[in-house]
């Protein structure tokens, strides 16, 4: 089984969609028995009292509109554990993978990559949390996956 964990900043945007995308993606494809599939945050902004905050309801109706549901998911935040515990760690940016590298004390096993770079663009997603722009950052994470998933294919 592989895992892979999707990171942005806050776990409530860009991760929980590309989560969200690639767990829709493997059960069209048949494949879902073959992953485990989760995301997270770099930092603790959304993770009040211990209780992480829900996806935001724009990138929530984004993913509703293209019938993807991310009921359940909270935000939680990366864990040096989860270096070991995941073969894949996939951040959305250049600031996510800078600040994932902090909290894991580096990436001796080369497992962490930029989403956009499965579909051999070194691009950014751009963080639909500043831009507004959640149609955008759905086909960016979506062309990415599409391309993550094609490599185990």
């Amino acid at each position: 089984m592989t895992k892979i964990l999707f990171i942005c900043h806050g776990n409530i945007c860009r991760s929980p969609m590309a989560e969200c995308i690639f767990v829709d993606l493997i059960r069209k494809a048949g494949v879902a028995d073959r992953f485990s599939v989760a995301s997270c945050a770099t930092s603790t902004e959304e993770i009040i009292g211990g209780i992480g905050n829900p996806v935001y309801p724009p990138a929530k109706r984004e993913l509703q509109r293209h019938g993807i549901s991310c009921d359940g998911k909270r935000a939680v935040q990366l864990k040096k554990s989860d270096y070991a515990a995941y073969d894949l760690l996939v951040c959305m940016d250049d600031n996510n993978v800078r600040n994932a590298l902090r909290l894991l004390g580096g990436d001796p096993d080369g497992k962490l990559k930029k989403l956009m770079s499965f579909a051999g663009r070194d691009g950014n997603v751009a963080d639909p949390w500043y831009s507004g722009d959640f149609e955008t950052a759905y086909r960016d994470i979506e062309t990415g996956c599409k391309a993550l998933l094609a490599q185990f294919l």
